[in-house]
């Protein structure tokens, strides 16, 4: 276990120091985590023997809960109703369409057994939520015609589509006598009610005063994230189904302090990711990758260039969808974690297939994300599907948490300029209002006739800023002894690029001019431009 523990560190710093490096080259950053993986595995330079698929399943499928409880969570319904129809169709109707036409292909061009085909076509039907999710906010894709709503609802939906035709498809090789229509109503039916029923429970719960810190909230939040899943699945219903439409009804749900907890699983997703798609880059051994690339590549084009524009134009066109449109979500239409995972459960199953199920959906994997997700940003450029007026932002939950406004607080001293004025001479930009005073112990609600006087504390509302990718924000302690002690802000020399914008002293917080002396034990908090500091 020591073993294990110190990898799973290894990796995540590894990870985190790249992150940013990542973040500027045009591969998307899944594919490294998974070339990471293989680097580490018995073919790389770690040469780590590894092949325990039961673990792994059992990691990535827990992986795979938070992922898509996360990109329910996430999803802004409101941004995705203009096109949550054609979200739906495709993410059932089009996930067995393509099914369909991938196990026509892989029967006759391969000439594989029908049942083996459409394994391969059911476990490989569905678009990955990751990889889109990723793509889409790295390169800032915000595309016309509410399209980016679009690919987000079908890919965060579809697993469970291809999950309900991958579990058949084993049933049916098993020789199991399956009455399919039954089978799907009960996967859909109880999906369906056993995440509508705990999201309501839980947003029921979240109103009440009984939770009383947010540390609470979110634990109650990762409880009903595994309860939407388990419930359902003990029942024979369909968990994966479930927990995304869990968290669809909590995440557009109005609730305080929806912040905090999007942080927490914002973390908790990101490192989901990382670690699944390392796993799979360690169970993997190269060196049997040829015997499957051929045949993966034959897949993975006939269905990126034929299977999904087909269905993508069969089922967009009676919306009017513009072929710009068509065309896009033709492409976007990467495999992902999930179609590996649900390759290792069949693995698990120990159904007999002619060639290795999981080293040919890891390569049609590892050769759509390689291909399509990288050439992503440029189709959507070729298709002029980008839209320069929008920020792909607005389709994610966290866009708009809550509202975009922050709350400051200033106390006004007995020499402060504002004192004796009222709101109205106080001349504050139109921006900025003050929402509240406090006043001893009375709170006011102010209008343009308030006098301010010594003493008093407002608080003021401001748009919030957003741009946190090339802003940092850092605390410096003022030494004993220290060489900014005793100075003020005007003798002290600052790098280019940052500013002290608060001082910290016990209780007190100061907005600081040139002339405000630093003493020691006072705390500086200091805003850096990351974009002045690269330079």
């Amino acid at each position: 276990m020591n073993e294990a523990i110190l990898l799973v560190g290894a990796v995540i710093l590894i990870c985190i120091l790249m992150n940013r490096f990542l973040e500027k080259i045009p591969v998307p950053s899944l594919l490294i985590f998974i070339a990471l993986g293989m680097c580490f595995g018995e073919n790389g330079i770690f040469r780590i023997a590894f092949n325990d698929y039961a673990f792994v399943d059992v990691i990535c499928s827990v992986s795979l809960i938070f992922i898509m409880f996360y990109g329910g969570f996430g999803t802004n319904l409101q941004a995705a109703r203009p096109v949550l129809a054609q979200s739906v169709v495709l993410s059932t109707l089009g996930v067995a369409g393509t099914a369909g036409a991938v196990a026509v292909f892989a029967h006759l061009a391969l000439g594989l057994p029908w049942l083996e085909s459409l394994l391969i076509g059911s476990v490989i039907s569905s678009t990955d939520a990751a990889s889109v999710f990723n793509i889409l906010r790295t390169n800032k894709l915000a595309l016309k015609y509410h399209t980016d709503s679009l690919l987000e609802v079908e890919s965060g939906s579809n697993d469970p589509m291809s999950y309900m035709l991958t579990t058949v498809t084993l049933s049916l090789m098993a020789g199991q006598s399956v009455f399919i229509p039954a089978v799907l109503f009960r996967q859909i039916s109880l999906g369906v009610l056993g995440g509508v029923a705990v999201g309501a429970v839980t947003v029921w719960l979240m109103r009440q005063n009984v939770l009383d810190s947010q540390q609470n909230r979110t634990v109650l939040l990762f409880a009903a994230m595994l309860l939407a899943y388990a419930l359902p699945s003990v029942l024979g219903g369909n968990g994966y189904l479930s927990v995304y439409l869990c968290g669809i009804w909590i995440g557009n749900a109005p609730m305080s302090q929806k912040r905090y907890l999007v942080h927490f699983f914002d973390v908790l997703t990101d490192v989901s990711q990382v670690i699944l798609f390392f796993l799979l880059g360690l169970l993997v051994t190269p060196v049997e990758l040829p015997e499957a690339l051929l045949p993966a590549l034959g897949i993975m084009l006939f269905l990126t260039l034929v299977a999904r524009p087909a269905v993508v134009t069969a089922l967009l066109l009676p919306f009017r969808a513009t072929w710009g449109q068509i065309g896009i979500v033709s492409w976007a239409g990467l495999r992902g974690a999930a179609s590996i995972v649900f390759a290792i459960s069949a693995v698990l199953s120990g159904v007999q297939t002619r060639n290795n199920l999981y080293n040919l959906v890891f390569c049609i994997v590892l050769l759509s994300i390689a291909l399509q997700g990288t050439l992503l940003p440029k189709a959507a450029r070729f298709f002029g599907m980008i839209d320069q007026n929008e920020d792909v932002a607005k389709t994610f939950n966290d866009y708009h948490i809550e509202s975009d406004v922050d709350f400051i607080k200033i106390h006004l001293g007995g020499g402060h300029p504002w004192c004796g004025l009222t709101l109205r001479q106080a001349a504050l930009p139109p921006e900025l209002l003050v929402a509240m005073v406090v006043r001893g112990s009375r709170t006011i609600v102010p209008d343009g006739d308030t006098t301010l006087q010594a003493g008093d504390l407002l608080v003021l509302a401001a748009r919030a800023f957003e741009d946190r990718e090339n802003l940092s924000l850092h605390e410096i302690n003022v030494e004993r002894n220290g060489r900014w002690a005793n100075k003020a802000l005007c003798e002290i020399s600052v790098p280019e690029g940052r500013l002290i914008i608060l001082v910290k002293r016990g209780v007190e917080t100061m907005i600081p001019t040139g002339h405000t002396v630093l003493k020691p034990g006072d705390t500086l908090v200091v805003a850096e431009s990351l974009s002045t500091a690269e330079h």
